[in-house]
Order: structure tokens, then sequence, then C-alpha cells
């Protein structure tokens, strides 16, 4: 662990220097040393120790020895402090210049699928150590490949690509999408209702900025994919988190979902699939939400971006399908299933009574055209892709490349002692849990961090997807089965000895 003498005296000679972080990273980068801003933060927070080339370049920005400030001896500050700790040459001093805070309205938000633990990992790896990555839902670096057939047709009209297309989006684009709505069975989708967008991250923002008035509440489950929470935030509302049951397979509480509501509640978000639990709501789950909403008179906004991702015989049922009469916007795209998560493929379908919501559609239609339009080479793939062969179904029966992973994962995690987890039954995640007794975590990040540092294995910490509760992490279950079992054979050592 770092030691955090260190820490304490980094702050105390940047307090006697009168410096902020901000004046520290401008100096670091004014003399060529790389210094990133999440790099610092750890060092204030005592979570990491810096090289003994950083410790020195830091020792002599704040004029003070390096065993001072390592806490190797208790050795007052040096003084001058603008002679430098090697050779006495005079040296600049950062001076405390007019700083640039982050916008207020960031204050709330989080991200921490790639927060500063990523960072520290892609500074071990600069150092030369090899980490094995299950944090991030990317198929393309696991060798899942896109179909020839869709990168044909991009190549093929690139040519054809190059000016905005309507804001909504191409019309074959939008025609196959509409297709494909009707068979999922949702109702009342027309070409005018479905835009495109660069992924469904794009559109998640550009409907939350359209839809929602400062004070507005949202109901968006926990566990979540932080987006919505970070979207619901920025746009000046208030996400309210209703609980998903771990011991009903994750799905939704429906009397805490009703607890949650009040007369600021303007919609309810879920993820179905749902990341980072892997969780498929049935039918009937799907139906008292659907009453919930009704009672409520409340918008529906669904994220169905893993629906092809289902595996088990299972059905995924688009709950827009079960809603004719109430406003609802389901939020879908290529990235997972065609495995092109950087091309930036998305859409939404507004559907069932839009009469209800005829002043938000035009605010989307405002956000729309301010953006101009989305990518349009991705664009020109939509009718190929949701048209031709589906290599998506290849990888999710009994034989399949992913369900076959998450078997392996699931058996492994099973048969780790203090570890418990729900089997998923879509998309490409498992949201295991640590024993609270054998483990006593109560810091996420600090777990995160410390297995990454011991066993080079990276995770994100439950944390990071608004669940409160510590001991929960998230697994990408992508990698292929070789790295997947070095991966888990090292968490597996480092849970012998772990404990917080």
């Amino acid at each position: 662990m770092p030691d955090a003498t260190f820490a304490t005296r980094l702050k105390e000679a940047m307090g006697e220097k009168g410096l902020k972080q901000v004046d520290l990273l401008r100096y670091a980068d004014d003399h060529g040393q790389k210094l990133g801003k999440s790099q610092l933060s750890q060092y204030l927070s005592g979570k990491t120790m810096p090289r003994r080339d950083m410790l020195a370049f830091l020792a002599s920005a704040l004029g003070v020895t390096v065993e001072w400030l390592s806490g190797d001896a208790e050795i007052e500050l040096a003084q001058p402090a603008t002679a430098t700790a090697q050779n006495n040459e005079p040296q600049e001093v950062p001076m405390a210049l007019r700083k640039f805070d982050k916008s207020s309205k960031l204050d709330n938000v989080s991200y921490d699928v790639r927060g500063p633990a990523l960072d520290e990992a892609m500074r071990m790896e600069e150092d030369g150590i090899h980490i094995l990555k299950l944090n991030i839902g990317n198929p393309a670096p696991f060798g899942f490949r896109t179909p020839d057939e869709v990168v044909q047709d991009m190549a093929s009209q690139l040519i054809d690509t190059e000016g905005y297309s309507d804001s909504k989006g191409l019309f074959s684009a939008r025609k196959a999408i509409m297709q494909y709505d009707q068979l999922k069975g949702i109702p009342n989708v027309q070409m005018s209702d479905i835009y495109t967008g660069n992924g469904v991250s794009d559109l998640i923002n550009l409907v939350m900025q359209a839809m929602i008035e400062t004070g507005d509440e949202i109901l968006v489950p926990s566990p979540d994919y932080p987006l919505w929470t970070a979207c619901v935030t920025l746009a000046g509302g208030k996400a309210v988190h209703y609980l998903c049951d771990e011991q009903a397979e994750w799905l939704p509480d429906l009397d805490d979902m009703r607890s949650k509501i009040t007369s600021n509640t303007k919609a309810i978000v879920i993820i179905n699939p749902n990341n980072p639990t892997g969780a498929l709501y049935p039918r009937e789950i799907l139906e008292e939400i659907v009453e919930i909403a009704r009672e409520h008179q409340l918008i529906i906004l669904s994220d169905e971006i893993y629906d092809r991702l289902v595996m088990d015989d299972l059905e995924h049922v688009s709950i827009a399908s079960l809603a004719p009469d109430l406003f609802c916007i389901t939020f879908n795209g290529l990235s997972k299933s065609h495995m092109i998560a950087g091309w930036r493929i998305g859409w939404i379908s507004i559907s069932g009574n839009k009469r209800l919501g005829k002043g938000l559609i035009e605010g989307i239609n405002m956000m729309s055209n301010m953006r101009l339009c989305s990518n349009v080479p991705a664009q020109s793939i939509v009718q190929t892709a949701l048209g031709g062969y589906q290599s998506v179904k290849t990888y999710v029966v009994p034989t399949g490349r992913v369900c076959k992973q998450r078997d392996y994962v699931y058996e492994r995690l099973c048969a780790m002692d203090g570890v418990s987890v729900v089997k998923p039954k879509a998309a490409f995640y498992i949201f295991p849990k640590l024993d609270p007794k054998k483990f006593n975590i109560q810091d996420d990040e600090q777990f995160q961090l410390d297995l990454l540092q011991d066993k080079r294995v990276l995770i994100v910490p439950g944390k990071g997807f608004n669940w409160e509760t510590p001991g929960y992490f998230r697994i990408v279950y992508l990698p292929r089965r070789a790295v997947l079992g070095e991966a888990l054979d090292q968490m597996e050592e480092f849970l012998k000895y772990y404990r917080q």
C-alpha cells in the first residue's frame, strides 16, 4: 500500500508554495514532464506512490528533498525554494496563475467505467506492464469482427456519404430501423419518429437535454449504466435510483420503484438487457412497469442496445410493444450486436401515444437539427446490418463464444471462496459480490486499484454503476478464454489474502 506520509507532505509542500494542482500540472508540462491530472490526484489521495524519477521531479519543483517528500527522513523544507536538490542551479518556480476549473455542473457527475484506475493502468502499460483488461465492453480488441458484408457495403458507399444527411438520418437507415421495430412489435413508429445518432450514448444526452426541466426527477435503475445518471444530472434533473434486486436475479424492485415516485417524476428508465448485471426482464415484469407508468403518466425510456445478445433460448421483449397508449422512446444500435462499437451508430424510436409528447418531439427535433446529423458512413450500413446475416446469433447459442465464455466465468466465480454471483442471461457482463464478512470491503475503488497493482487485472467497481453497497464489481467476459482464465487465476489468488 502507498505511504500516506508522501501524500501528506506533497499537500504540505504545495500549500507552502501556494500552488494548486493545475499550477503543478502546468509546471510539469512546461518542463516536458508527463504528469496527468488523475495521476496527481491519486498521489494526493495517497492511493499511489510515484516512481523515483517522478518523485525527484516533484521534490525539485517544490524545493524539497526526495527523502523528505517520500517520508524516508525527517528533513525540513529545503531553502531556498529556487534551488534544485541536485545541483543548486537557479530554477523557475511555478507562479500561482489564474485557474480554470471544470464546470460546477460536473460536480455530481461520474463515469468510472473510464476513471482513475484506467489512467493508472495506462501508466503501468507505459512502464511495460501487461494489464489483463476486464473493464470495457468493446468487442473488437477481443477478436469479434464486423461481418464482411457490412464492411464491404460501407467501403463501397464512402464516396456517397461525404456530405451531411437529413438531421434524423438516411432514408435507407430509418426505413430499416422502422421495419426492425415492426418485427419487435413496437407500435405506431413512422419514418419521422426515428433519429439516428453517434451511438446510444449520444442520443441519451440529446433526449435528456430536450426533455428535462430543472428539478425534474427521472427514475433510473441501480445498478445502472452510469451515463444515464450523468446525462440526467447535466440536463438539470435529478436521477432517483430505484433498486434492482440481486435476490430476484437483478430484476427491478417494483415496490421500491413505486415508492420513489413524486409529483416531480417525469420518466422511468429501464436498461433491458441490463448493463452491468446481464439481467433480462421477463414480460410480466415489463407489464407491471407499464402499469406503473400508466398510473402516474410517465414517459418510458428503454435502453435496449443488447437486445440481440440474449442466451438460453430466451426472448427479448421491447417494453414499448406493451404500451401503445403511453409515450415511449426506445434506444438501440449496432455497436454491440454487430461488433462495430467504433463506428458509432445508434438510434431512437418514438412510439405509442405521440400526442402526449408533441412538445418534447419539437425539442428533440431542435437538438437533432443543432448537431446537423450523425455519422453518415455508419448510417449507410444499417440496412445491410439489420437485414443481412446476423452473426451475433452464432455467439449466443450454447456452443457460441459469448455463451461459452459466460458459462466459464460464472463457474469459476462460483468456485471462489467468498464470491457469489447471479448468472447473466444476456449482454456480456457479470456482476459478482464479495462476502462482506470475509473481505470487509469498505471502498470499491480501493479494491479495484489494489487488484490492479497487485495482480495486473482491471475491473470496474460497483460504485461506478451507482450501486452503493461496497464489494461488487463488473467483469466483461469478451476476452478469449485463455485471457479470462489467466485473469481469474490472478483474482482467485488475490482473494486468498486480500482484506480491507
